[in-house]
């Protein structure tokens, strides 16, 4: 569809930059497979790229996962541990949720984004430098997550160089023929024979175009 050749074209754009990027949409567009598209096609390519799910880990530990922390630091700290932060030098670091990450933390980060210092958890020195570029995502609308104050402004205004938002499947119809295909010969190939895949009916297709999909391609997905 042209929505998302937009998004495409934007995101290619961008990749050859260091510029930070916002990416937002519904859950089930794609938001990491955007993110994933502007590494591969950035020059950090050939260095890591680092997801973290700042909504799927409790505050205590999120901080420790991505600043590390030195021998120690809580119980349980048997050793020094670098974070994601570190991992990341060189590569890109994918903030996934970005609106979940507690407030403390976000002014945390804040620290890094603006100097690329890290000191890991419990630390008293800087233990590292890096140079690290930032994709952040998030399925609320980050202008308002930042008018409601669930994300820093100043947080939001560094990460924010270049938004891109993903329309959902159901604004975007063009490319459910093309992702359903897709996703079938990827199935096939798995779970039957290697013999030629098949193709939907005229009737099926029209059944799948006409669907609402609130789970967006994550959806369509799974129904395949």
């Amino acid at each position: 569809s042209g929505a998302f050749q937009r998004v495409i074209a934007l995101a290619r754009k961008v990749a050859a930059t260091d510029a930070s990027v916002f990416i937002s949409g519904e859950s089930g567009t794609g938001k990491e497979q955007i993110a994933q598209f502007i590494h591969q096609h950035s020059r950090r390519s050939s260095r890591p790229l680092v997801p973290v799910n700042c909504a799927a880990l409790p505050e205590a530990l999120l901080e420790s996962e991505m600043f590390g922390h030195v021998q120690g630091a809580f119980t349980g700290a048997v050793r020094e541990k670098a974070g994601l932060l570190e991992v990341a030098n060189g590569g890109t670091l994918f903030l996934d949720e970005l609106t979940e990450m507690p407030a403390v933390l976000q002014a945390k980060f804040l620290r890094v984004i603006q100097d690329g210092v890290v000191r890991r958890l419990g630390s008293t020195t800087t233990d590292a430098v890096v140079n690290v570029r930032f994709i952040a995502a998030t399925n609320r609308d980050p202008h308002q997550a930042a008018e409601e104050g669930i994300l820093r402004r100043d947080l939001f205004y560094r990460l924010c160089v270049v938004p891109i938002h993903i329309p959902p499947l159901r604004e975007r119809r063009a490319d459910i023929p093309v992702l359903a295909q897709h996703f079938l010969k990827r199935y096939w190939a798995q779970h039957r024979e290697a013999r030629g895949t098949p193709s939907f009916s005229a009737e099926a297709m029209a059944s799948l175009q006409a669907r609402p999909w609130p789970g967006n391609v994550r959806e369509l997905q799974n129904v395949i």
